[in-house]
C-alpha cells in the first residue's frame, strides 16, 4: 500500500524541540512536493511547510522556528520543530502538495489517503 507515516510527535514543555519524521513507502517521494499539516481541536487542518528539491516553504507562524528538509534516499521528509509554543498543540500529518499556477495548491493522492498523523502537545 502507497502511504506516508508520521511520527515523532510526544509531549514537550513550551520552548523545547522535536523533530517529525515522515515515511514514504511504495512509491518514492522524489519529484514530488511533500509538506506538513497540522490540525488543532475545533480548528481546520493548516499547511505548515512543504518543500520540493531545494526549495521550501514555510508559514509565517512558525518560520524561524521549524524546517523542513527531505532526504531522498531514505525516502523521507523531517520537520525540525524548535521553540515550540503551546499554540502549536496539533496533530501533524504530512501529505503531497500540489502546486496550481496560481500558487495555491490543493492535497495530491499519489500517496493515498492521509495518514494518521502524530500528536504534538507542547505545556506552557
Amino acid at each position: 500500500q502507497v502511504q506516508l507515516v508520521e511520527s515523532g510527535g510526544g509531549l514537550v514543555q513550551a520552548g523545547g524541540s522535536l523533530r517529525l519524521t515522515c515515511a514514504a513507502s511504495r512509491r518514492t517521494i522524489s519529484g514530488y512536493r511533500i509538506g506538513w499539516f497540522r490540525q488543532a481541536p475545533g480548528k481546520q487542518r493548516e499547511l505548515v511547510a512543504h518543500i520540493s528539491g531545494g526549495t521550501s516553504y514555510h508559514v509565517d507562524s512558525v518560520k524561524g522556528r521549524f524546517t523542513i528538509s527531505r532526504d531522498n534516499g531514505e525516502n523521507t521528509v523531517f520537520l525540525q520543530m524548535n521553540s515550540l509554543k503551546p499554540e502549536d498543540t496539533a496533530v501533524y500529518y504530512c501529505a503531497q502538495v500540489v502546486r496550481r499556477s496560481d500558487g495555491s495548491y490543493h492535497v495530491g493522492t499519489d500517496f493515498g489517503p492521509w495518514g494518521q498523523g502524530t500528536q504534538v502537545t507542547v505545556s506552557s
